[in-house]
């Protein structure tokens, strides 16, 4: 419940404004001078403070200064029956959110009080959303076919309200799509706000989801918004949603039949408009069979299932993934490109880090890199390479320095078309590639998939 302080020397006045404001629901402390407003708000900081200009012991330019100086974002709104324009425009200066001239309506002041406490909430979103990192426009590499078919899905469902369940291994791209869906959705005005529920222990997750009052536990000193409520209007993206609590779970579930929640400690019901996107490297399924996730729950969350496919099964995508690292990373060095052979290197591996992988690897090999071309020297020994796959490399006469990766490529799809007779899928198995791959790369470099017959 939101605190407000009223501060005036007229008995009427407090009387009456603090009559509505607790009908309103908010709940109502006063001060009849100045010196004992600033008293009361030092004492316990209250959410908004409704000021009169003249006071006796203490003026209320003088209380608002000095509140000014402990709560620099508290919001205070001053009244006067004896101010000017010029007046209200110190008050303003001075720090004050809003003014009142008295006489006014008690419509008036409802209406003023809601609007500060919606710019208060405006502000606290952006506050956080400062601190994250924004994914910026849609950065996905969809050159292979399953990853065509979810940047399909992605554009579907982001046209509607639909709650979306993302299925991966780590590292393969989740939270990026998230975001893809919500910057392609009509909430792209709104918040995107994201929660590890993974990094979380139980407790800290309630209140960090649907936040708490003051004093609802120790430690708890202020009131604080919970990301449900600082979505709001936009989309909440719940990564690592199979490590939930049961007891979690089920406060969840409910917000994602009602859209209403309460604090931690507190007794209000927040009615909230939040899409919820969902992301786990879990077989949530599995889990429910399990008897460790909620079967509702999970029936709740796939309304629209997204399976993303890991980087070993979209070999064709690593080139360009590859390229798009390397001009991420131009800031530690301009103009450098991959050398002959390493693509090679890059598509033979197993890559079980996924994309997260692929992106740490080039930026290792940027920074370490000395001159403008990327070279097997910068390359990390790669443990997991199959066998076969490890007496393969080097097995292909590596083209002369400077030419182009796409040249490159070509000149091995050749070499292992003519090496196998012809045999796609022997030559698909020698470059590291599934036959659907290796025919994809065909067609896209214009190659007789007969080459070497």
């Amino acid at each position: 419940m939101r605190k407000i302080l009223i501060a005036d020397d007229e008995a009427n006045m407090r009387w009456v404004l603090e009559r509505a404001l607790s009908k309103a629901g908010y709940e109502v402390e006063t001060a009849e001078d100045g010196q004992l407003a600033l008293e009361r708000a030092l004492a316990e900081r209250p959410d908004l403070v409704l000021l009169d200009l003249k006071m006796p012991k203490l003026d209320g330019l003088s209380v608002l200064r000095r509140l000014k100086e402990h709560y620099p974002d508290l919001m205070i709104i001053m009244m006067t029956a004896h101010g000017s324009t010029a007046t209200a425009i110190e008050a303003m200066k001075a720090g004050a959110h809003d003014y009142l001239m008295k006489p006014f309506d008690i419509e008036e002041l409802l209406i003023t009080v809601s609007k500060a406490f919606e710019v208060e909430r405006l502000r606290e979103q952006v506050d956080y959303l400062k601190g994250e990192v924004e994914s910026n426009g849609w950065q996905i590499v969809v050159n292979s076919e399953a990853m065509q078919k979810v940047r399909h899905l992605v554009e579907r469902v982001a046209l509607t309200p639909a709650t979306v369940l993302i299925q991966g291994e780590s590292g393969t791209g989740k939270e990026l799509v998230a975001n893809a869906i919500h910057s392609l959705s009509p909430r792209v005005g709104g918040p995107f706000i994201r929660v590890n529920c993974a990094a979380l222990t139980e407790t800290l997750l309630e209140t960090e989801l649907f936040g708490h009052e003051k004093g609802a536990f120790t430690g708890a000193l202020v009131r604080k918004m919970g990301r449900f409520e600082l979505a709001n209007g936009g989309t909440l993206f719940l990564d690592e949603i199979g490590e939930l609590s049961f007891n979690v779970q089920a406060k969840l579930l409910r917000v994602l039949q009602e859209r209403t929640f309460e604090r931690v400690g507190g007794e209000k019901t927040i009615k909230v408009d939040v899409r919820i996107i969902a992301a786990t490297n879990r077989d949530l399924l599995k889990e429910v069979q399990e008897g460790r996730f909620r079967e509702d729950l999970f029936y709740r969350l796939s309304v629209f299932p997204i399976s993303i496919p890991p980087l070993r099964e979209r070999q064709e995508d690593i080139p360009d993934l590859a390229d798009h690292f390397v001009k991420k990373f131009r800031t530690y060095g301009q103009g450098k490109t991959l050398g002959p052979g390493v693509l090679t290197q890059l598509m033979a591996y197993e890559w079980p880090g996924n994309v997260r992988e692929l992106e740490n690897v080039i930026e290792r090999m940027v920074i370490i890199s000395l001159g403008t071309v990327i070279g097997n020297d910068e390359l990390p020994v790669f443990n997991s390479l199959k066998k076969e796959e490890k007496g393969r490399i080097g097995a292909f006469e590596l083209p002369p320095e400077g030419v182009s990766l796409e040249e490159l490529e070509k000149s091995f799809l050749k070499q292992a078309l003519e090496q196998t007779g012809g045999n796609q899928s022997q030559a698909a198995k020698r470059l590291g590639l599934s036959r659907h791959a290796l025919l994809y790369r065909l067609e896209k470099y214009g190659i007789d998939p007969h080459w070497g017959i």
